[in-house]
């Protein structure tokens, strides 16, 4: 469709560049069944989740939205299975290779990769060879156990890892447990506050320590299925010491505004948005875009196939795009003014990055393999773009994140070492490679 007259810095963290021999079609079809949100059991080893003790299920209580007063049994039902949604810790066939297998010095660009993995509550941060100079753990249980609450939830899926984490300077992480809550601890671990709220897929930091995060919660809505819940998405603000100050409603965002024709496509029950990304604009594209105001939210509504800006003052979606990708992530703003994409299955049902023009929608480069399945992500997936001009790719599914040049040459390739499954048959996750600049500061770690 055509753009809307609607920039942002590249994926912003502080100090980082933004901001895995199957025949094809078997090959789509084992994703098909084990992907992240099939509900599968290919989780890694759940030990670490609670050392010492074994994590019984007691079952749970939720906080039920609804509009229309008392819930069905069968609605109560449905609205448990929608909380349960996560990802797995692992679903793709574990290759041989492991560790750094391909680092062209001359070209890649030179840093501390920070990125969290499926088999783990916890982040790491490695040199270019693949060597972990620091690391972070810290279980769910524990995190829930400072909480009010007494019962665990009926799911504990996004438990086992952590499903993004944000490094700051003084080597504090923020980071997901997806679906269930957002910690954040000190460089030696230790826990410094818990939010369980139920974030999920993404946060952001803004210069003056706010904190944004999705939240989801399940609910009866009238106007959509007045029998069937679904699942409504909130950018959640929260303070520096992650007190939440304040909740954006995004299916209100859309419908009070003129893009509300982005939710025509939209289903009637489940998880109707999926977003998957956040990421706060610098305002650099606003006399080019309007819309992309400093301060404004870029997000991505996975099941609308769409991209937008929310502005967080009037609390509406200003911009708004939808284009030839398919169940999207991770996109970002350029410091060109072009937005890079992960398009996770727009490539003959495979994946490829892209890189476009979000004026005249022109695609100035992508990435992409001769044979389709040669590069996929059935879910997740990230893209940043690095400051040689590089880009830093994280294909998810297949545990693997590589740098490639403009020509699309593979520069420097990880391929994760850690298995999950019963047998360790799976690759674990790789839920996002960043690589930090030189400058990032990290006198707290011994020997740097």
């Amino acid at each position: 469709m055509p753009l809307p007259d609607s920039h942002h810095n590249e994926r912003s963290r502080p100090h980082l560049p933004r901001t895995l021999g199957i025949a094809s079609l078997v090959f789509v079809l084992v994703l098909a069944f084990l992907g992240c949100d099939s509900g599968g059991d290919a989780g890694g080893d759940q030990a670490a989740l609670v050392p010492g003790e074994e994590w019984t299920d007691p079952g749970g209580r939720w906080h039920m939205m609804t509009e229309t007063g008392a819930l069905t049994d069968e609605q109560r039902e449905e609205f448990e299975r929608l909380k349960s949604i996560g990802y797995l810790s692992g679903s793709t066939e574990a290759p041989d290779e492991r560790g750094v297998t391909v680092h062209d010095q001359a070209r890649a660009y030179a840093g501390l990769n920070f990125f969290t993995s499926g088999h783990v509550p916890g982040a790491f941060l490695m040199d270019m060879e693949g060597n972990v100079v620091h690391e972070w753990r810290y279980a769910f249980i524990d995190a829930w156990r400072t909480g009010p609450r007494e019962e665990l939830p009926r799911s504990t899926k996004g438990a086992g890892f952590w499903r993004r984490a944000y490094l700051f300077e003084n080597g504090d992480v923020l980071a997901i447990f997806d679906g269930m809550g957002l910690i954040k601890v000190d460089r030696n671990s230790q826990l410094i506050w818990a939010y369980l709220s139920g974030a999920h897929h993404d946060l952001e930091v803004a210069d003056d320590g706010t904190i944004y995060t999705l939240i989801r919660e399940p609910a009866i809505v009238p106007r959509i299925n007045p029998d069937h819940a679904v699942l409504v998405d909130f950018v959640a603000v929260l303070d520096p010491d992650g007190n939440e100050l304040r909740r954006i409603p995004l299916l209100e965002a859309f419908e009070q505004s003129e893009h509300a024709h982005l939710l025509e496509g939209m289903k009637d029950k489940g998880d109707i948005f999926h977003t998957n990304t956040i990421e706060i604009l610098d305002g650099s594209l606003a006399d080019r875009v309007p819309g992309f105001d400093k301060g404004n939210l870029l997000i991505c509504p996975r099941e609308l196939d769409v991209i937008a800006v929310v502005d967080i003052e009037t609390e509406k979606v200003v911009w708004g795009l939808t284009a030839p990708w398919v169940k999207p992530h991770q996109p970002t703003v350029l410091r060109n003014g072009n937005v890079l994409i992960f398009d996770n299955r727009g490539y003959y049902g495979a994946s490829r990055v892209m890189e476009f023009d979000p004026v005249t929608q022109d695609i100035a480069w992508w990435y992409q393999t001769e044979d389709p399945m040669g590069f996929f992500s059935k879910e997740c997936g990230s893209n940043i773009r690095l400051p040689n001009g590089n880009t830093l790719i994280t294909e998810t599914d297949r545990g693997r994140a590589f740098e490639v040049t403009r020509g699309s040459e593979i520069v420097w390739e990880y391929v994760n070492p850690a298995h999950a499954g019963d047998s360790n048959e799976f690759i674990a996750s790789l839920f996002e490679m960043i690589r930090l600049e030189p400058d990032f500061q990290v006198g707290w770690i011994e020997g740097h």
